[in-house]
């Protein structure tokens, strides 16, 4: 007599999304492909959250976010009971608001009014506003919280299972979660692990100037205290020309429908496999392309916002100081160093 063995059925939503696919892209570049890869964080914090005794049945949740880690949030607190209040800007497009306030969730939107930080400064302040009409509230503190990159230990696990030693890994960053929490984790058992964090022009994150920035979901303006500065080899800055460019052609070349971030990090990706043939590189794509298919796929409005998605040829240009970043691909050898020592170098007398 034959047993069959069912396979277990997931508790959640969240327990079914929150891991990665990983994917063989190349002969040496893997793909650690998320439907929603702030899922994972966002369920991490709350359950670390309802350990501590911080959040009981009703609690209001109160966070600033204008992106993924406001859809997961909203997930994990409406499947749980949490009133939860989202904080964000013009960047929350409609489709996204709609997600959002389905899932019971306020969305407050605000405006940058020079305050420090730009947007995020103001998001931020409004959240601090809340915090202090709502004392019994709890804010799961994406940008300095140390669940965040405390999530991904996971992610390890499952990246180590499927595709061994890995010699370089490459990421987005914006929060830090992503990339410091996954070199955190797998440095232990390979400590030469070469990270590289893709970042954008208009971010402070690794000393350029703040400014506009086209390209979202990654980058930052303020300094998240998860960005391990001292953690990355190496730091790429792209632009949205570029980077969708690369949104494009994961897919076109790979059927991997993945939004602009995920573009960003498969530029710089794939350049640095095709130059290292002989390492391992492992690529984090954050979510998938649905939530773009009115922008960055869709060619009435890239003609709107004068972008024309294009290669940048020859690679990045490498470049000594963040401040010597040009307008187009640059890269930094950061070399584990901290921001002090990278941006404000002491001069030999």
């Amino acid at each position: 007599m034959t047993t069959t063995t069912l396979p277990k059925a997931h508790s959640s939503i969240v327990e079914a999304t929150e891991l990665p696919r990983i994917i063989k892209v190349s002969d040496n570049l893997y793909a650690a492909a998320f439907s929603l890869m702030k899922l994972l964080p966002a369920r991490h914090i709350i359950d670390r959250a309802e350990a501590d005794g911080l959040l009981s049945p009703g609690t209001p949740v109160i966070e600033t976010s204008s992106g993924t880690f406001a859809l997961g949030l909203a997930m994990v607190c409406g499947l749980r009971g949490y009133p939860l209040t989202i904080v964000g800007d013009s960047a929350i497009d409609r489709d996204l608001r709609t997600r959002l306030e389905m899932l019971g969730t306020t969305v407050e939107i605000v405006e940058h009014t020079g305050q420090p930080g730009g947007i995020q400064g103001a998001r931020l302040a409004r959240v601090e506003e809340l915090r202090r009409l709502q004392p019994d509230a709890f804010v799961p503190g994406q940008y300095d919280n140390p669940d965040n990159p405390g999530a991904y230990s996971i992610v390890a696990d499952l990246i180590g299972d499927t595709v061994g030693s890995v010699d370089c890994l490459v990421g987005p960053v914006g929060s830090g979660g992503s990339t410091g929490g996954l070199a955190a984790s797998l440095r232990p058992g390979n400590p030469a692990l070469h990270l590289v964090g893709v970042d954008t022009h208009g971010s402070i994150i690794f000393g350029t100037p703040d400014g506009p920035r086209t390209l979202r979901g990654l980058g930052s303006s303020i300094h998240p205290g998860n960005v391990k500065h001292a953690a990355y080899d190496e730091v790429h800055w792209v632009t949205a020309p570029e980077a969708f460019h690369a949104t494009h052609e994961l897919y076109r070349a790979h059927g991997l429908f993945m939004g602009p971030t995920s573009g960003a990090s498969f530029q710089v990706a794939s350049w640095w496999a095709e130059h290292n043939p002989g390492s391992t590189v492992v690529m984090v794509l954050p979510d998938e392309g649905y939530r773009y298919q009115s922008t960055v796929y869709n060619d009435a409005w890239l003609h709107a916002q004068g972008i024309v998605p294009a290669p940048a040829p020859g690679g990045p240009v490498t470049v000594e100081h963040p401040l010597d970043a040009t307008a187009a691909w640059s890269r930094l050898l950061w070399a584990r160093r901290g921001f002090d020592d990278v941006v404000m170098p002491e001069v030999d007398s």
